[in-house]
């Protein structure tokens, strides 16, 4: 591997490795593609996160044929800059997701960053938002925390029935239109609904407790990550969450203006996301970073290294080495990045 060579912005390819549930037609169809999976719902963009239990599975490949998880750690500080590595490490600190759901996804949940460091030892939970692109049918839902408080005993013997239409009783049902985002904090059970097509912004792991498992996945082992339920459940959130509480997490619409962040400043600690809607020109200041092209066509103009052309569909990693990029064109897109260093919390 060469670290000498500083790190540019570059497109990347397709990288759907299979999941369990259908989906990925509205993936293909963004990107130009005439083929489309069955079972490719999820486009993992600038992964160096593998599925859960894998070794490779999962992780993206620049142009050159390195994987990025490789060519971060050997150029760190190109890659990430010195204010990310000195709070993340040797770690892009986020996973950007192309999602689109060909059927309804089962009820789950995340465990946060504790849980996973003591229960599952893994490096960080799995707290995501939602960014909605598209939805292809007429049931525009997804399901977010339970309506009312629930006992963790009566969970529980959902789970152990497998009483999927308890479970998805028991949550917010949600309509979403493009524009809307949702932020989904670790713990919170949810679902997404068939037709739903999202930029998903995620911690970088793999971790969900699946309390819906029976015709999704083969056996409850895998639902529960190997460490049974009585201990996986014990990441859930059972809170209920009104409509106030959950006026904080729905962002409805993009609202107006060419940049706009559309999170709230809950997701700070975990992710920025930005909705980018230029008419000229913008620019981005110097950070790793992934966008993810909807519509329009535009020139990215680093300050170190060539231009490169992007289109509906494109999407691009950005390097910190790469300088102030500017968006010269006329282009909507989704610009993903890591938290501010500033606002990662100390470890303890």
């Amino acid at each position: 591997m060469n670290a000498s060579r500083p790190p540019t912005i570059e497109l990347l390819p397709a990288n759907q490795p299979p999941q369990f549930y259908r989906g990925g037609a509205a993936i293909a169809e963004l990107r130009g593609s005439v083929d489309a999976a069955e079972f490719g719902p999820e486009d993992w963009v600038a992964s160096a996160t593998t599925l859960f239990g894998q070794q490779a599975h999962g992780l993206s490949t620049l142009a050159d044929g390195r994987l990025l998880r490789d060519a971060v750690a050997a150029d760190p500080l190109g890659w990430l800059g010195a204010a990310q590595h000195d709070a993340l490490g040797v770690n892009t600190g986020l996973l950007v997701k192309l999602l689109h759901a060909g059927q309804r996804l089962p009820v789950h949940c995340h465990p946060d960053d504790a849980f996973a460091r003591t229960q599952l030892s893994a490096g960080c939970g799995k707290t995501e938002a939602w960014v909605v692109v598209h939805t292809d049918s007429p049931d525009r839902t997804v399901y977010l925390g339970f309506r009312e408080d629930q006992d963790p005993q009566t969970v529980a013997g959902w789970v152990a029935e497998q009483d999927s239409a308890a479970m998805l009783d028991a949550l917010n049902a949600i309509t979403v239109n493009p524009g809307d985002t949702v932020f989904v904090p670790a713990g919170v059970p949810h679902a997404i609904g068939a037709g739903v097509f999202i930029v998903e912004l995620q911690q970088p792991t793999d971790l969900s407790i699946t309390l819906e498992w029976q015709d999704f996945l083969p056996d409850a082992a895998k639902a529960h990550l190997g460490i049974g339920y009585p201990n996986a459940l014990r990441c859930l959130d059972h809170s209920g969450w009104s409509a106030a509480r959950l006026a904080e997490v729905v962002h409805r619409g993009p609202g107006d203006g060419p940049r706009l962040n559309p999170l709230p400043a809950a997701a700070n600690p975990f992710f920025r996301a930005e909705w980018l809607r230029i008419s000229t020109q913008a620019r981005l200041a110097p950070c790793y970073g992934v966008l993810v092209a909807l519509s329009g066509t535009a020139t990215l103009r680093p300050e170190s290294g060539p231009p490169l052309p992007i289109g509906r569909g494109s999407t691009v990693v950005i390097p910190h080495g790469a300088g102030e990029t500017i968006v010269d064109g006329e282009i909507t897109a989704v610009y993903c990045r890591p938290p501010d260093p500033a606002d990662v919390p100390l470890a303890e």
